[in-house]
Formats: C-alpha cells, sequence, structure tokens
C-alpha cells in the first residue's frame, strides 16, 4: 500500500500514474482546503481534479473539468444574471448537486468520494484529508482574499504574503486516512508535484496528520513541482519569489526538510543536487515533467524505486 499526498492538476497526474501502476494498493489524501461554497454548490476542485483524472474523464486540455463538457447550465447562468467568475460545465455540475444533496442529508465527505469514485470506475481509495470543513485564506497586501478569489476570480495575480487556514484547528483526520496511514501494509508516502504551500501545507496542517506520517517509519519521498526555475502549472514559483525565497527546488527541499527523506528533480535541476542533499535528504534526478501517460507511469514507477531503496532496514516491505 503506497499513500500519496496530493493536489492540482500536478498532483492528480502523478496520482493517475500511481494508480495505473498500483491499483486498489493506492489511496491518495487530497487537499480540501480549496473547497468552496457557489450559488448553493459545495465544490471540491481538488477532489474533483483527482477523481476526474483518476476516472479518465478529465478534460485534457485544461487538466481540470470533465472532457466533452457543454455549457448551457453557464449561459443561462450569465444571461439571468448570476455568478459566473467560476465555470461550472454541465457535466461537472452533475457532481456537484450530488454532493450538495448528499452533504445536505448528513453524509461525510469522504464517504460521498468514495461512492462517486465508484461511478466512475476507481480503484485507488480517493480520501479527502478531512471531513470537517478547513479554508485556505491568501493573505495580500490588498487583504485576506477567500482562495478561490485569488485563484480563479484574481487569477493568481496579486502577490501574497502568505497563508492560513480557517477551521484547522477543529479539523480532524478522518478514520478513513488514519487507516491508511497507520496499516501495516503501508510502505511508502508520495507527496505528488503539487504546490507546498496550498495543496500539501493544508494537509500537513491537519491536527495529527504529521505525526501519523512520520509515525508510519515508512520512506516519505516527494517529487519537485519546480522545474528550471518555473512551475509547470499554477503559481507556486510566483507564490516562492513573492514570499522571499528562490524559486527552486532547493526551495522546495527546505520547505519539507525533516518530514520527507527523498526528493525527485529534473535534470534541469541536477546542479542542485548537493545543496539539496546537504539539508539531508536523498536525491534522485530524472525527467519530471508529465507529457502523456506514459510519462505519468514512468515517473510513478520511479518514485516506488526511489522509495524502496530508501527503506530502512527491518521496516515493513
Amino acid at each position: 500500500m503506497i499513500v500519496a499526498l496530493a493536489g492540482g492538476v500536478g498532483g492528480a497526474k502523478l496520482a493517475d500514474g500511481l494508480a495505473h501502476v498500483l491499483g486498489r494498493d493506492l489511496a491518495v489524501v487530497v487537499n480540501t482546503a480549496d473547497d468552496f461554497e457557489h450559488i448553493g454548490l459545495h465544490v471540491s476542485p481538488d477532489i474533483d481534479t483527482v477523481m476526474y483524472t483518476l476516472g479518465g474523464v478529465a478534460n485534457a486540455e485544461t487538466g481540470w473539468g470533465v472532457a466533452g463538457e457543454s455549457w448551457n447550465f453557464l449561459d443561462q447562468l450569465s444571461r439571468l444574471d448570476g455568478p459566473t467568475w467560476f465555470r461550472l460545465g454541465d457535466r461537472d455540475l452533475a457532481t456537484h448537486v450530488l454532493r450538495n444533496e448528499r452533504l445536505k442529508r448528513g453524509e461525510r465527505l469522504t464517504a460521498i468520494t468514495g461512492e462517486l469514485c465508484r461511478r466512475l470506475g476507481i480503484s485507488a481509495r480517493v480520501l479527502p484529508m478531512s471531513d470537517d470543513p478547513v479554508r485556505t485564506v491568501v493573505h495580500t497586501a490588498e487583504g485576506p482574499l477567500a482562495f478561490q478569489e485569488y485563484f480563479v476570480g484574481r487569477r493568481c495575480e496579486v502577490p501574497v504574503t502568505g497563508f492560513t487556514f480557517a477551521g484547522i484547528e477543529n479539523a480532524q483526520v478522518t478514520k478513513d486516512v488514519q487507516a491508511a496511514l497507520s496499516g501495516g501494509e503501508t510502505s511508502a508516502v508520495v507527496i505528488c508535484p503539487s504546490n507546498p504551500f496550498v495543496s500539501i501545507d493544508p494537509i500537513l496542517h491537519v491536527p495529527g496528520m504529521r505525526a501519523l506520517l512520520l509515525a508510519r517509519d515508512v520512506p516519505i519521498v516527494a517529487v519537485s513541482p519546480i522545474i528550471g526555475g518555473a512551475a509547470v502549472k499554477g503559481p507556486a514559483a510566483k507564490m516562492m519569489r513573492e514570499l522571499g525565497l528562490e524559486a527552486s527546488s532547493k526551495s522546495v527541499a527546505a520547505h519539507y526538510r525533516g518530514l520527507i527523506e527523498g526528493l525527485m528533480l529534473d535534470h534541469a535541476d541536477a546542479p542542485l543536487s548537493p545543496a539539496i542533499e546537504s539539508m539531508g535528504m536523498k536525491v534522485r534526478v530524472t525527467d519530471t515533467l508529465m507529457k502523456s501517460a506514459t510519462d505519468r507511469r514512468r515517473l510513478a514507477q520511479e518514485c516506488l524505486d526511489f522509495a524502496a531503496a530508501l527503506a530502512r532496514p527491518g521496516a515493513s516491505p
């Protein structure tokens, strides 16, 4: 059993590669701090991106949303002067309506996600980081912004000064995530190439999560989302610069220092290996850009091989 931490398009791509290699032997813990309520519906963008990608129905051009989407609902919403800044396609809308209806009945987000995944033929377990509400707040010179207002509404153009996770102090690790991380079969944890600040940090900040990760005493490896000083997709590198950090895989290593034992870098960042290894972690250099399904599966297998090479003597296989 492998546990992956993921959020966003890059995380979903590697999770998809891992799912093809591992099948049922994969649990993906997904960020829910970018969830929000829109036109009366509970929207879970990172869960949906992972779910649609693993289910083979994601829009290949955008990385998010559903392939073959239509926009009749959005067109009519615009005609009626409704909010259209966050685009909900007709097929995607079905997910949000069903999720919202079941949440109102008191069902757990974890159970709802599991059922949706089964309907999409996904064998891996997709687990929300918590069933309790957590919301990322982006701090800027203009004041605090809700994450989706910053990410979609403002297109990440506002410089950031920091992040907080509203509600995190009351969030609990679900019994499902606890079982995945505490199970005797779990042999490694993979942190996908997701934004460290707004995709992975919310997961790690759920009370008790980091302790669970470290208590299992298995290799924890991460794939850097930065290649040659730039993010493949999303604002991670921009955020680093605005926070006064070097936009590089070295900053990713420093961010995860004390948690991970190994970091996978792209060939473009191979010269950073000595500096990263001086932080007390191992480095493996490979091609981390995932342009195809073959790339995803290759990188997934390399992550597993890397973790296996780092396994402690006497640790569970």
